[in-house]
């Protein structure tokens, strides 16, 4: 008797997207930061950023204050790159107030701002190594360095973090006698930690497997998704305020601006590694040429009232462009201020540059943003 053989049905299997909550206690957001990422196996189809977790109205908080008290609540947005916030805020209120600061007081804010932003680009290659998994080897590597600078800062301003040391009209006391070779010493250690981070992770394996190719950006779509910064130079495109636009004195030293070719997660490590010795160039530039003289203006009261009117003003913070639109009504506090933060422009392009990828990947694009959540959420 014959044996029946009969063809199995074939049945379709149904698939559903799942979601996925990353955060917002989670090392890999770098602070309170939730993003709900919808995933079809393991590739993103969707991604949800969550923001607001720090919001402590820093904006609203500045209008209460007059204008000295202000400068503390800049430093409490950009946390890691404090100097750069303080230098916006005060820039902005000499250009309303018709303000001149003395020479002395330009070079020491483009001192302690240029090392400021070092310090921050360390931490950002302490993280961002500790995302693609070399563990613990670049945070030591990183904050040995780093904590030479937070001490250098912590012996000028009293402080470790939030210095409230810039004044509209120059800096609050003069840097101590030894500044400039205090300076040079730590530039060494910082062309050494430098160094060290550049032969940990350029060329590392796992660094170029995990990054090159990961979420790459055109700049016409850099453009369009108001990138700046770091995030928009390693698309190709050379720009930065501090020779696009020179305020304070930027005009008179000499660097390059690092660009990348592909815009992806690699290039933009590699662009905050390089920006990191052109810093170090400035630095050096302006401790040669720092003239003696006052620190401060001559005449300025104690409690300083501004002429109406509104001013924008806006320089080249770690993160990109940050921004200051204030309306002064000529009372002794702000009318409205309004902060553009560069951290929440560049995280808004977080989906656009997920979609389409893996659940590892997209962790790493957003470790390569550098994000500050207290200056996206103000």
């Amino acid at each position: 008797m014959a044996t029946e053989y009969r063809v199995p049905h074939e049945k379709e299997l149904e698939t559903i997207d799942v979601n996925v909550n990353v955060g917002p206690q989670h090392p890999a957001t770098h602070g309170v930061f939730r993003m709900v990422l919808t995933v079809d196996g393991e590739q993103v189809v969707d991604v949800d950023p969550v923001i607001g977790y720090m919001h402590r109205g820093a904006e609203k908080l500045s209008e209460n204050c007059d204008y000295r008290q202000a400068i503390g609540y800049q430093d409490r947005t950009d946390y890691l790159g404090q100097f750069n916030t303080e230098l916006c805020y005060v820039l902005a209120l000499e250009k309303l107030a018709g303000i001149e600061p003395p020479e002395r007081a330009d070079y020491i804010r483009v001192i302690l701002t240029e090392l400021n932003r070092i310090a921050s680009h360390l931490m950002f290659m302490g993280a961002f190594g500790t995302d693609i998994g070399l563990f613990g080897t670049s945070f030591m590597y990183t904050f040995r360095d780093r904590e030479i600078i937070q001490d250098l800062f912590e012996e000028i301003t009293g402080e470790r973090m939030m210095y409230a040391y810039f004044r509209a009209g120059g800096v609050a006391w003069d840097v101590p006698e030894d500044f400039r070779q205090r300076c040079f010493t730590v530039l060494d250690a910082v062309r050494r930690g430098i160094d060290d981070i550049d032969g940990l992770m350029t060329e590392n394996e796992v660094i170029i497997a995990r990054c090159r190719g990961v979420s790459p950006v055109t700049p016409e779509d850099a453009i369009n998704w108001g990138l700046t910064g770091p995030m928009l130079r390693a698309t190709g495109l050379a720009h930065d305020l501090r020779r696009a636009e020179p305020y304070s004195i930027y005009d008179r030293f000499e660097f390059d601006i690092p660009t990348g070719t592909q815009g992806d997660v690699y290039d933009r490590y590699l662009v905050r590694l390089e920006e990191m010795r052109q810093s170090v160039r400035i630095v050096e530039q302006a401790l040669e040429g720092m003239p003696e003289g006052p620190f401060i203006a001559e005449g300025l009261k104690r409690t300083l009232r501004l002429p109406e009117g509104e001013v924008y003003m806006r320089n080249e913070t770690p993160r990109g462009e940050y921004g200051i639109y204030l309306i002064s009504k000529g009372a002794d506090k702000p009318y409205r201020l309004k902060i553009r933060s560069p951290a929440f422009s560049n995280l808004s392009a977080l989906r656009a540059m997920s979609v389409g990828s893996y659940v590892a990947d997209t962790i790493i694009t957003l470790g390569s943003i550098d994000i500050v959540l207290c200056e996206v959420d103000r």
